[in-house]
C-alpha cells in the first residue's frame, strides 16, 4: 500500500515542484531586479581616493548622438544619478585635480529569453509520464538596458574599476527611475570588498 501511495504521489510532487518553479520565474521577470557585475584593479588602495571629475574626453552622448552643446535626457539622468551615488559614498566632484576621472556608456538592446519546457497544463515539465509529447520552449522578447561605469585614476590614466548594470527596460531609452535603480545597483559595489582590495 506504501508503494502505491508513493508511486501515486510522485507525479503530485513533480507538478508542485513545476508549479512552484513557473511562478518563481514569472516572479524574476516581474522584479525590480538589476543584474550587476564589477572588476578592479587589485593593487589600487580606493580608500585613497577623495574627489572625482567628469571624464574630460567624453564627446558622444550615451545615445550615440552628436552631443555638440547639449545632453540627451539619458544623459542627464546618467550623470544626476552617478552624482547622487558618489556623493553617498563620500567622494566630492571638483572641477580640476580630481582623483578619479568617471566615464558611462549605456544602451539598450533586444534580447531573448527562453523559457522552460512546459506541457498543456500550465506548469514546466521535466520528463516524467508520458505526457513529454508535445513539449514546446517558448521565447519571450524583451529590451535590456545595459549601464557601464568606469572610475579611471586620474594620476595614471589607467582603469580602476569598472561596473556594469542591466535590467529589463519598458522602452527604446531608460527612464529616470530605471536609470537610478541600475546606478544604485552598479555603485553598490563600490568601493570592493574583495579580500585581495588594499584597504
Amino acid at each position: 500500500m506504501n508503494s502505491i501511495t508513493r508511486l501515486l504521489a510522485r507525479p503530485a510532487a513533480f507538478m508542485a515542484i513545476g508549479f512552484s518553479l513557473l511562478l518563481g520565474v514569472s516572479g524574476c521577470a516581474t522584479s525590480s531586479r538589476v543584474g550587476v557585475t564589477s572588476d578592479f584593479d587589485h593593487s589600487v588602495n580606493f580608500r585613497t581616493y577623495k574627489t572625482w571629475a567628469w571624464y574630460p574626453q567624453q564627446t558622444v552622448d550615451a545615445e550615440g548622438g552628436p552631443a555638440k552643446g547639449y545632453e540627451s535626457f539619458l544623459d542627464q539622468r546618467l550623470q544626476a544619478a552617478v552624482e547622487r551615488e558618489l556623493a553617498a559614498k563620500g567622494l566630492t566632484r571638483v572641477d580640476k585635480d580630481a582623483d578619479l576621472f568617471v566615464a558611462y556608456s549605456a544602451k539598450v538592446e533586444e534580447k531573448q529569453q527562453v523559457s522552460p519546457y512546459y506541457n498543456g497544463l500550465g506548469y514546466p515539465y521535466y520528463g516524467y509520464g508520458l505526457y513529454n509529447r508535445g513539449m514546446y520552449s517558448p521565447v519571450t522578447q524583451y529590451k535590456a538596458g545595459t549601464v557601464i561605469i568606469d572610475l579611471v585614476d586620474a594620476r595614471r590614466k589607467e582603469l580602476a574599476w569598472r561596473g556594469t548594470g542591466q535590467a529589463q527596460v519598458d522602452n527604446q531609452s531608460i527612464s529616470e527611475e530605471e536609470v537610478h535603480r541600475i546606478v544604485n545597483g552598479i555603485l553598490g559595489n563600490y568601493p570592493p570588498t574583495d579580500t585581495n582590495a588594499r584597504r
